[in-house]
């Protein structure tokens, strides 16, 4: 008998993250991008249209022609008539940043080919990014053992996720309390695992599946860094968006920005991870690539062969954030007690989610630790404190 799947998480449910982030935090959004001033008055005036349909109006398909489109009417039609509200959260947010980049012109000829709406963001991401990880460096001891060291950067890549810049909230509050490490739990810690993978010669093949720009894209780079400098690895991989996304997702420009400041820094410890990461792309040990499949309302069940055929290449995926997070999960309202394993049971290799909690999703938790913390942090689900390091060995 076919099981039940859970419900999948709804933009309708009242007072939940998904209702705030869709109907309060998306018209912010594009009010942001509004002023900028990277583009012309009718480009502001249909983003202010798009403002009234979210808070009010019905689905809008897409009208503009471009090779996603039938992608893209196929996801839409399901909903047709309906409002914002009555969509499923995954959907409505991905679908939210394909109908910007409509808007902008990002994929046509014109003012805004190209433009990332985004990148006033991204910079000043960057830019903290880059005073975060100098003073971080200046506090590494020089006497760290080399597993002290992977599991130092390990846990930089994962806390460097908790803000991201679609919110500004949670970002500010990041950037006022510091790394203060001690205060963020780890619900889910799998380092001790991780590391035999690593040590014993099971994960010479790596992909990172990124997520955000700014701190986490430089902690992800310089956790590839001591995993290549500790010959741990034959190959990393970093797959990036190929387009704006979720307003602060890496793509491939971002990482040629951010290394180029890394270059620059007067910090030999910092200018010397872009020396040995441009030697490694040069010798094939660290190579950058993108995927259609990353700017779609899919999750990793319903994966691209030749993507699917790609990590099956690999030994070890990293997975970065919330939104593969709950790509693995199909955003569903599943128990927090059920099995990772069991849900990605498609995925074609081993993984660890490398994340902290900004959705109302998480499983693999014992009995009753869930329970616990809400009692303590009400919040405990969507306010970035609390993370995980979850390993999923792959059976084969």
């Amino acid at each position: 008998m076919k099981s039940v799947l859970p419900p999948p998480l709804m933009v309708s449910e009242p007072a939940s993250f998904a209702e705030q982030t869709i109907l309060k935090r998306k018209p912010q959004i594009l009010r942001r991008i509004a002023l900028t001033r990277a583009f012309g008055q009718s480009v502001i005036d249909q983003l202010a249209e798009f403002d009234d349909e979210i808070t009010g109006g019905t689905v809008k398909p897409l009208t503009e022609q471009f090779i996603d489109t039938a992608l893209w009417k196929d996801a839409w039609a399901p909903h047709e008539g309906k409002t914002w509200r009555e969509l499923p959260w995954f959907f409505a947010e991905c679908y939210f940043y394909r109908r910007v980049l409509e808007i902008t012109g990002y994929y046509q000829p014109g003012d805004g080919h190209h433009i990332d709406p985004f990148a006033p963001d991204k910079r000043e991401a960057l830019a903290y990014g880059l005073a975060d990880i100098t003073s971080i460096v200046k506090f590494v001891p020089p006497d760290l053992s080399p597993e002290e060291r992977l599991t130092l950067w390990l846990h930089r890549s994962l806390w460097g996720n908790r803000a991201d810049l679609s919110n500004r909230n949670l970002l500010e509050q990041t950037r006022r309390s510091g790394d203060a490490t001690q205060q963020r739990l780890l619900l889910i810690d799998h380092t001790a695992e991780l590391l035999e993978r690593f040590y014993s010669g099971k994960a010479r093949k790596v992909e990172f599946v990124c997520d955000n720009a700014g701190l986490e894209l430089i902690s992800d780079l310089f956790l590839a860094d001591e995993l290549i400098a500790q010959k741990l690895v034959d190959r990393v991989v970093f797959n990036l968006k190929p387009c704006p996304f979720f307003v602060s997702d890496a793509m491939l420009e971002d990482v040629a920005v951010t290394l180029s400041v890394l270059q620059n820094s007067p910090d030999e410890r910092i200018s010397g991870v872009h020396a040995r990461l441009d030697q490694a792309a040069l010798t094939g040990k660290m190579r950058l690539t993108t995927h259609p499949f990353w700017i779609t309302p899919y999750h990793f069940n319903d994966m691209p062969a030749d993507l699917s055929h790609q990590f099956a290449e690999t030994d070890l995926l990293i997975l970065k954030g919330d939104v593969n997070y709950r790509r693995l999960l199909e955003d569903r309202h599943w128990p927090h007690t059920a099995d990772l394993g069991a849900i990605a049971r498609r995925m074609p290799t081993s993984f660890v989610s490398l994340r902290t909690l900004k959705s109302e999703i998480i499983v693999g938790l014992e009995e009753g630790v869930a329970e616990a913390v809400a009692s303590q942090d009400k919040d405990w689900l969507t306010n970035g404190e609390r993370g995980l390091l979850h390993l999923v060995v792959h059976p084969g």
